[in-house]
């Protein structure tokens, strides 16, 4: 690469909070996740027109997962670049870009399992119809491995970093180790200062991988995460602030595993805390925040947990 390829944040407004994705300047331009159906025309537009950019210029869209906040804005993206960028996507999490019906899906299957909510699932409906711009068949489905070309020597690779979804993805712009993770890096988690992730062991082992092998000089996080001391990071992050934010996932990890341990071998039982069948792991962590408040990353957290365990306890009976 004759000179680093530069990054710029773009935001888009979102309620209280905004939207982060990323646009990198390279010959053939590409955006890292496109938050909701708004966020191309509020967002998008705007800030590239403010650094002499067009959003009709930008021939690659890149998913790092599947959720609403990250995909929703994708079809409209599409559409505005005269549907000339491909999308890219984890096969594992493109369901999430094909069909609305699959997160409602995903809610029936994990949290909305303790969220003792009779129209929840009508609500996750709602707001899938309401902030996906429209369903859509990806371009190029990858599974980690791959290397993309965005035109004259820049090349981003892709790597598999599940956890926070089946399908999480870290985009790296080759030569820089400028890392885009989404949200496969949460440490204490966003406003509701848990971190959420459906596979623990995959979560743990995608942080490690990170840390130890990408080692990041750049890393570009999908939302000002919290650290220990409850500040946010930025979303923007230098090597130092990158290596703190992964050790610190872990970390936090490490705490939020064996509370929940804890809590399965003494065993579920329904209580009328909010918190409940998992009322011991916030008493544990000392975490007071609202578990139903969506995404409800306790509860998400809490039941992938519960398989995780389960398949061990069964793997220890089964080999005694």
């Amino acid at each position: 690469m004759t000179q680093p390829v530069r990054v710029h944040p773009l935001v888009s407004p979102w309620g209280r909070f905004g939207l982060y994705s990323f646009y990198i300047d390279a010959p053939e331009p590409a955006i890292v996740d496109t938050g909701i159906a708004s966020s191309p025309a509020e967002g998008m537009i705007p800030a590239l027109e403010a650094i002499g950019r067009r959003i009709e210029d930008v021939r690659w869209i890149l998913l790092t997962h599947g959720h609403i906040d990250h995909i929703g804005g994708a079809h409209a993206l599409w559409e505005l670049t005269g549907r000339r960028a491909k999308v890219v996507i984890h096969q594992a999490d493109a369901p999430m870009l094909r069909s609305r019906r699959a997160h409602v899906d995903e809610y029936l299957a994990g949290r909305g399992q303790y969220l003792t909510d009779p129209d929840g699932a009508s609500r996750v409906g709602a707001a899938a119809d309401a902030v996906i711009s429209g369903e859509m068949e990806p371009d190029l489905l990858v599974q980690g491995g791959e290397t993309i070309s965005l035109g004259g020597d820049v090349t981003v690779s892709v790597h598999s970093v599940p956890g926070h979804t089946p399908g999480s993805v870290a985009y790296v712009i080759d030569g820089q180790n400028d890392v885009f993770v989404g949200d496969a890096v949460q440490v204490h988690g966003a406003a509701n200062g848990f971190p959420g992730f459906v596979d623990p062991a995959a979560y743990r082992a995608s942080l490690q991988y990170l840390r130890d092998d990408i080692r990041p000089w750049h890393l570009y996080l999908g939302h000002p995460y919290r650290g220990a001391d409850g500040e946010p990071f930025g979303v923007e992050l230098d090597e130092t602030q990158a290596r703190r934010a992964l050790q610190e996932s872990i970390d936090v990890e490490t705490r939020v595993s064996s509370a929940a341990c804890r809590c399965l071998e003494a065993g579920l039982e329904g209580t009328t805390s909010a918190y409940s069948p998992f009322a011991a792991v916030a008493e544990d962590l000392g975490y007071t925040g609202d578990p139903s408040l969506e995404p409800s990353p306790f509860f998400t957290t809490l039941h992938g947990y519960t398989t995780h365990f389960s398949n061990r306890f069964e793997r220890k009976a089964t080999h005694g």
